[in-house]
């Protein structure tokens, strides 16, 4: 009985005690927040008026856990004797020094909250980077990550490279080569055919044709735009390409192919 006294009232024992019960507080209070804010998010309709309630929901997130982080520290450090105030007020001093190397940081900080404000891009939306092409999967305070389509890796972005950043609005334009012997009337047809038949295409949004952009070596270039969810352009344009080919088939149209003339002197 003694000896559990001892122990009870070793100063390290209590230290040690509420420095647990503060953590275990902290863990109590992020649990409640964030099933809070998984209940708004699950209620939250899939459509895209509302990816800008999930992108801040997911911020939301981030924001707490790096708060509650600090407060908890801060928390641990005073009850183990550390003097909190003294230290929040050296800040001050080291904060020019400390600025300068979190500088880039700082940076991200402010552009990730940018990016919520401004609406630049939201999670769910496909976006361009370099050579990478994906949806954005989440934003936090510092990074914004996609999955590129290409190699489906997970690709983390600094928030303030956003001025590098494109937005994919899912746009696939495809030139339609025709032979210059065939009447322009009847080949405009045949175009607003293929669109008819895009148009009622799985994974098309739109069809369009654009007429005539090139005089080519042997063709006459007849473009048509569709859009489609960016992460599903290459499918698409391979489908597009067989509606095409199959079409100019049921007209009895040969796609030309190059023509090299060779000019021989006697």
């Amino acid at each position: 009985m003694e000896l559990l006294e001892k122990i009870v009232n070793n100063i390290w024992f209590q230290r040690i005690l509420w420095s647990l019960i503060v953590i275990l507080f902290s863990l109590f209070i992020y649990r409640i927040a964030t099933r809070v804010l998984n209940n708004k998010e699950k209620k939250t309709p899939k459509i895209m008026s509302n990816k800008k309630n999930k992108t801040i929901i997911r911020m939301l997130k981030s924001v707490i856990a790096g708060a509650l982080s600090i407060v908890t520290v801060l928390m641990v450090l005073q009850i183990f004797g550390v003097d909190v105030t003294s230290m929040l007020a050296g800040v001050g001093i080291v904060g020019i020094v400390v600025g300068f190397a979190l500088q880039d940081s700082l940076k991200d900080i402010i552009r990730g909250f940018v990016i919520i404000s401004d609406n630049y891009y939201e999670i769910g939306d496909v976006i361009k980077y370099d050579d990478n092409v994906g949806p954005v999967t989440s934003i936090s305070l510092l990074t914004t990550k996609i999955q590129d389509i290409k190699t489906m890796n997970i690709v983390s972005i600094a928030n303030r490279n956003i001025d590098k950043v494109e937005i994919d609005p899912g746009y696939v334009y495809i030139q339609v080569p025709l032979p210059y012997e065939l009447d322009v009337a009847k080949a405009e047809e045949v175009m607003r055919e293929i669109i008819k038949k895009l148009q009622h295409q799985t994974g098309i949004t739109s069809a369009a044709y654009q007429g005539i952009t090139q005089f080519a070596a042997s063709s006459l270039n007849y473009q048509i735009v569709i859009t489609c969810d960016p992460t599903n352009r290459l499918q698409i344009r391979r489908d597009t390409l067989h509606t095409i080919v199959t079409t100019l088939e049921e007209h009895k149209i040969h796609i030309p192919y190059e023509q090299l003339d060779i000019h021989t002197k006697k």
